[in-house]
């Protein structure tokens, strides 16, 4: 593609033109001119915005797709589609499909599905055979297929031996481990974060211990293997602090947060609607704001949006019955900048890429044009018109959001949303 994007401000603190009003001119995809002012030359689309800004791409380090085996929940094709118009280029892909992502022939079927798309997806495989926490599945093999790490979706690792041998087997070829934040005898059958809610709706709780005694066991075997660790969507404060402490101490994890939880508290169950059950549950506003401090100053490294589509026979039942999850692409920037400024946004959008792909996000001359296109400006109020997915449990629907997005070029592509 051949495009001028004009009156762009630039959100790359890594380029000389930061914060600056600028024109960005893409030739055959790549980027090949920034300046404050750009002629027109023959052939080139113009790109121009109100308040328009521009980033490098967005990294969504947790997305659910369902294909294989769910397409009903929803495609690759549509779930990149859905990526591109929230704003995200590239997307890291849980392995909870049917059969589990478990193998490289696995991890080879999505990523020659999304062969030719402008959204990069890079598969995460699953850690254990049938995410099923008994024997590592083929880590190596995947890797060299293309996998990017490693973790089984909302399936905590209960072995501690387990997580010690992967944390110790990766290392050979660089590795990234996910261990997700739940040890599991405490939970049971949970259905929301134990406390006051819980009591008075009648649900069976899940402690914010749960978190706790998982994540400081991860650490305490972390700084005993060495290795590369990443704990996905942390919920409470406690947690945070964890986290913070071990980085401290030199320890190479990370940790994201879901949007969700960024956002509300256990509070919207009162009407026992699911489509507020989600996985870590929403917890108490001292665990959100907690949260929302981690994120600005860094203690969590990056906001994803847990996108997890699900299709109505799995969300509209009694609570006890319906499955953890939501859909939250389409809403995690304008949820996320009523938190935080564009600048930090920016930074929390984008630091995935270089943690699950090696590669730091970046807006660079000369280099193929990998860019998010978006204003904080104005509000609006999330409606289902919104909803791009085929699943319709957005846990977002009615919210008041800030700013939206205006498309992505990525892959020589332009998408609008």
């Amino acid at each position: 593609m051949n495009a001028r994007i004009t009156q762009a401000t630039l959100h790359d603190e890594s380029n000389e033109h930061h914060g600056k009003q600028v024109d960005i001119r893409i030739k055959d995809g790549i980027v090949t001119e920034i300046a404050p002012s750009l002629k027109a030359t023959k052939g080139e689309e113009l790109i121009n915005f109100e308040n328009l800004m521009v980033s490098p791409g967005w990294f969504d380090s947790s997305i659910s797709i369902g294909e294989p085996g769910f397409e009903e929940r929803e495609t690759i094709k549509n779930g990149l589609i859905v990526a591109a118009k929230s704003g995200f280029t590239a997307v890291a892909v849980n392995p909870n499909t049917y059969p589990v992502i478990d193998t490289n022939s696995g991890v080879s079927f999505l990523k020659n599905k999304a062969a030719g798309s402008a959204v990069s997806l890079y598969p995460i495989g699953a850690l254990t055979r049938k995410s099923e926490g008994v024997d590592l599945a083929e880590l190596y093999d995947m890797k060299q297929a293309g996998a990017i790490a490693f973790g089984d979706y909302q399936h905590a690792v209960s072995n501690p031996n387990l997580l010690k041998i992967a944390l110790q087997y990766t290392q050979g070829f660089d590795g990234l481990v996910l261990s997700f934040p739940q040890e599991n005898d405490l939970v049971m059958k949970g259905m929301a974060n134990e406390g006051e809610t819980a009591i008075k709706l009648g649900l069976k709780g899940i402690p914010a211990l749960a978190e706790h005694l998982q994540i400081a066991r991860d650490l305490y075997i972390l700084e005993y293997t060495g290795g590369k660790l990443h704990i996905p969507t942390v919920s409470t404060a406690q947690s945070v602090k964890l986290i913070k402490e071990a980085k401290a101490k030199g320890l190479d994890v990370t940790c994201s947060v879901a949007i969700a939880n960024l956002f509300y508290t256990d509070q919207e169950l009162e009407e026992f609607d699911t489509r507020y059950k989600l996985l870590p549950p929403l917890r108490a506003e001292e665990d959100r704001k907690a949260l929302v401090a981690g994120v600005k100053d860094g203690s969590i490294d990056m906001v994803t949006s847990d996108h997890n589509p699900l299709d109505i026979e799995q969300k509209k039942l009694e609570f006890d019955h319906a499955k953890f999850g939501t859909i939250a692409q389409e809403a995690t920037l304008g949820a996320l900048l009523t938190l935080v400024s564009e600048r930090k946004a920016v930074q929390l959008l984008t630091a995935g890429a270089l943690r699950f792909t090696g590669k730091k996000a970046t807006i660079t001359l000369n280099e193929p044009a990998n860019l998010t296109l978006f204003t904080s400006k104005g509000t609006s109020t999330f409606t289902k018109e919104a909803i791009l997915a085929k699943s319709k449990n957005a846990a977002f629907l009615g919210a008041k959001l800030k700013g939206s997005v205006y498309g992505i070029i990525a892959n020589n592509q332009f998408i609008a949303s």
